[in-house]
């Protein structure tokens, strides 16, 4: 019996060389055996593009891998990868690779939130794979899951934790009393968060995943631009207290859910009750909840960012297409087929939870409850503190109501002449 030609090897260029790249490099430099025999062939690092090949690198980088030029490396390589961020030049790498034939593999959020859909065509239109499972949520496997493993099934919502930066900052909040600048300078210091962190508390980060699982789970574009947007900078320690005494746990919260009237995706912060499971997840970890109607809720749990787990994302893609290249097939395109409305941020639905400081009368809360009843939203309970020096600390749950409703609300409630300050207004979600 005739023994089979040995597969050929497969070149693999890596686009960025920081925290990610430099796992990614090492794990292909040192599973190389394992991940041959996964693959079917060889994978061999051709190159890896930096901006200054003379910066210092870790060891475990061969300085003769360092180049320069990525689109000499774009050009010979059968699947490249990209974690080198931001939106140019890994634009333009990644429509060269896909026209010169080459799989690829992108860990690029922004990049996908912004200008997925390019991407996707040309990648279907030159017959190879596109991958981006380390997009969302580091090591947590969830873009395969809701594209393939819920394929067969009809997602209803997508609730998740997908920043660690901002799990870290309200976690410390909760649990040692830090105030919010605090909890930032403390996730600084440990590598959680850049030295500019806007991208992270500002939500912008999040949107981004939001968005990528928004289009995934309901078959409908859905664009960073899409996301109603809303970060953790107005959370207080007053909030996460009271959240507390309220039997809930602030979280920075992505939202995608489809209704009849289409697809409402938004991120913001929102009191979870403790007794759901996103509630309980510390520190810079992620967790992803799915509502599915055949698959029931589903959740995925894990770390969302760091080298190492995002690394493992990435090559388990990278097996993937090597996979493809050397057996043939294709991993699955972009599917878009529903095209659902996107609905706008005030048609939300949801309940919340309000604070506010009222001048300590007879009647006042009669006024209060009559202006939130006459606006359609209804009262789910009532908690009062004080009195001091004249005043009460009112604390309102509704029941659900649209964004819009509750926004006319809180304007009507301002006006009343008994009302001081309205300290607090977040959702409740889960």
């Amino acid at each position: 019996m005739p023994v089979p030609e040995p597969a050929r090897g497969l070149r693999v260029a890596l686009l960025g060389c920081g925290v990610v790249g430099t796992e990614v490099a090492r794990m292909l430099l040192e599973q190389g055996t394992d991940l041959a025999a996964r693959a079917g062939a060889p994978l061999e690092l051709a190159g890896i593009a930096v901006r200054d090949a003379s910066r210092p690198r870790d060891a475990a980088i061969p300085r003769e891998l360092l180049t320069e030029d990525a689109e000499s490396l774009v050009d010979g390589a059968d699947i490249v990868v990209e974690v080198m961020g931001g939106t140019e030049p890994a634009r333009t790498l990644l429509l060269r690779a896909i026209e010169g034939g080459a799989a690829v593999v992108t860990a690029n959020k922004a990049l996908l939130a912004a200008d997925g859909p390019t991407l996707y065509k040309a990648a279907d239109s030159a017959g190879v794979d596109i991958y981006y499972e380390a997009a969302v949520a580091g090591a947590i496997p969830i873009v395969r899951p809701v594209r393939e493993s819920l394929a067969g099934d009809h997602v209803r919502r997508v609730l998740g934790i997908v920043n660690g930066t901002t799990n870290y900052v309200l976690d410390q909040m909760a649990t040692s009393g830090l105030d919010l600048d605090a909890a930032v300078r403390q996730a600084q210091e440990l590598g959680y968060a850049e030295a500019d962190p806007t991208a992270d508390v500002e939500g912008y980060d999040a949107a981004a995943k939001a968005a990528i699982l928004a289009s995934l789970a309901f078959h409908t574009r859905v664009s960073a631009d899409d996301v109603a947007r809303e970060g953790i900078t107005g959370v207080t320690s007053d909030d996460v207290a009271w959240a507390a005494r309220t039997g809930h746990a602030v979280k920075l919260l992505a939202i995608a859910e489809q209704t009849g009237e289409g697809v409402a995706v938004r991120v913001h912060p929102a009191l979870v009750p403790l007794e759901h499971p996103l509630a309980g997840v510390k520190g810079a970890f992620n967790a992803i909840f799915v509502e599915a109607d055949a698959a029931g809720p589903l959740m995925f749990y894990g770390q969302g960012a760091g080298g190492r787990p995002t690394a493992s994302a990435v090559l388990g893609d990278v097996v993937s297409a090597a996979r493809h290249r050397v057996l043939g097939g294709k991993g699955p395109q972009e599917s878009t087929y529903a095209a659902r409305p996107l609905l706008p941020a005030d048609a939300a639905v949801t309940r919340y939870q309000v604070r506010l400081l009222v001048a300590d009368l007879p009647g006042v809360l009669a006024q209060v409850a009559g202006v939130v009843g006459d606006h359609g939203v209804s009262i789910d309970t009532v908690r009062q503190t004080g009195p001091s020096e004249g005043t009460a600390e009112l604390l309102l749950t509704t029941h659900a109501a649209r964004e819009a409703s509750l926004a006319a609300t809180i304007a009507a409630v301002r006006t009343l002449e008994p009302v001081r300050e309205i300290t607090s207004v977040l959702r409740v979600e889960g």
